[in-house]
Parts: structure tokens; C-alpha cells; sequence
């Protein structure tokens, strides 16, 4: 039985990513920090509920490891924690640049880097997949990586930045059979817009759903071993956001 682990499966994009892995087969290791109000999920007989907070990367470490000698393999990892926080860049202060730059970069790099240092999780994760000739990565980055990002600079940057880790990652790492994927999410319906004064729009046809990027990443990986599509962006029929009224500071 193949294994995956999910980061952000608590919620949004990388609970319906979790629910489509467990749908599949996959015996599911999902991170999160609250996983209250996924019932469904934790009931799941191949889900496995781990706690950490992404923040800190050696929690991080740590976690990975725990999830490492107990399951021996992983095939399949999705990047999906993400965090935002919006307005002029001189309104977001340290402590939010800081958690951004951890959770949406400094994350992804720890759990999924090649042997660069030893505080890397590489020869937890990497290894396994370069050893069996197979494994995915796949990072959910976002629109916001392939274009500017007025009252969103620094969260654009974490995206891009993540993005070109995965590009870069992919090139060392094809040789070993083991495919880097960017999906690259237009406005989404979800949690994840609750530090912003905006949200997205009610109707369906300005909106994702958390399962239709789900369904993105379950092609990614069903593909067959010798083809891999590395860049994938995905968006809304029609442009909108929704603005929050009464928004509390």
C-alpha cells in the first residue's frame, strides 16, 4: 500500500487532498494543527492525524522522522499548508512575515530538500522515493507566484519562491524517477482568506472548491511513470473576490 503524507490537512485544499489520497487507496499521514470538525477524516481507518505546527521547523523535523520509522516509505507528498496575511507591506509586521516565510517555503524545503544540511528532512523522504525509481512531490503554490501582488507582496513571494523550488527540485531529481509538480490555485473557497478583508465570491463561477484542486493533484499523480506535467494553474470561469463587511482588526 502506497503512503502520502499532507501537510494543512486539517482544512481546505489539503483535507479534500486527503479525502481524495484515502478515496484512492493511499494509506494518508495528514498534518495539521486543529483537526476539529473533521470527523469524516480522523474515522478514516488509513488516516493518521499528526499535530504540529509548521512555524517550527524542528517540530517539523521531528514529526517527519516519528512519521518515517513508523511507516519505512512515502511515495507521495502535498505541500498544501499555506498561510496569508494582506494589506501594505508596511502593515504586516514581523512576527506575520515570519510564519508566512515558515509555513509556505521554509516547510516544503525542510520536509522535501536533497541533503543539504543535517537539520534537512532529505534522507527521511527523498531517499525512499529515489530508491524505488518512484515519488511525487507536489507543492500548491499559487496564482499568486506568476504575477504582482499589490497588498499581498509578501505572501506573492513566498509563492513564487516556493515555486521555484519545486522547478528547481524537479530538475535534480527526474533522473530518479521521482516527479516535482507547482499547481498553482486561483481564488479557492475555503478558510484560508480569514486574515484578509476579502474572501471569495459566492457564485461557483468565480470560485474554486478545495475538491476540484483535489482532483488536479489525483491526475498528477495517476499519470503513468514516464510523463509528468510540472506546471499547472487553475482558475475560475469568471474573476471576483468578495469583501468582508465589519472586518475586526
Amino acid at each position: 500500500m502506497e503512503k502520502a503524507i499532507v501537510t494543512g490537512a486539517s482544512s481546505g485544499i489539503g483535507a479534500a487532498t486527503a479525502f481524495a489520497l484515502l478515496k484512492s487507496g493511499y494509506e494518508v499521514f495528514g498534518i495539521g494543527r486543529d483537526f476539529a470538525g473533521q470527523g469524516e477524516l480522523l474515522e478514516a481507518p488509513l488516516f493518521h492525524e499528526r499535530i504540529c505546527d509548521l512555524k517550527k521547523h524542528m517540530d517539523v523535523k521531528k514529526e517527519i522522522e516519528a512519521i518515517k520509522a513508523e511507516t519505512g516509505q512515502i511515495s507521495i507528498l502535498v505541500n498544501c499548508a499555506g498561510v496569508g496575511y494582506f494589506g501594505p507591506h508596511e502593515q504586516v509586521n514581523p512576527d506575520k512575515i515570519h510564519e508566512m516565510v515558515a509555513v509556505n517555503i521554509e516547510a516544503p524545503m525542510i520536509i522535501a530538500g536533497l541533503l543539504l544540511r543535517d537539520m534537512n528532512l532529505c534522507h527521511l523522504v527523498i531517499p525512499s522515493m529515489i530508491h524505488r525509481h518512484h515519488g511525487r512531490i507536489i507543492n500548491i503554490s499559487s496564482v499568486t507566484a506568476k504575477k504582482s501582488n499589490t497588498y499581498g507582496c509578501a505572501y506573492g513571494a513566498t509563492k513564487a519562491a516556493l515555486t521555484s523550488f519545486g522547478e528547481s527540485l524537479f530538475d535534480e531529481a527526474r533522473k530518479y524517477g521521482v516527479k516535482v509538480v507547482n499547481i498553482h490555485p486561483d481564488m479557492t473557497q475555503s478558510q484560508f482568506y480569514r486574515n484578509a478583508d476579502f474572501t471569495s465570491c459566492d457564485e461557483p463561477e468565480a470560485r474554486l472548491t478545495p475538491e476540484e484542486v483535489a482532483q488536479c493533484v489525483m491526475g498528477v499523480i495517476h499519470m503513468r511513470e514516464g510523463a509528468v506535467v510540472t506546471d499547472i494553474t487553475i482558475k475560475p470561469q469568471r474573476h471576483g473576490i468578495k469583501r468582508k463587511v465589519n472586518k475586526q482588526k
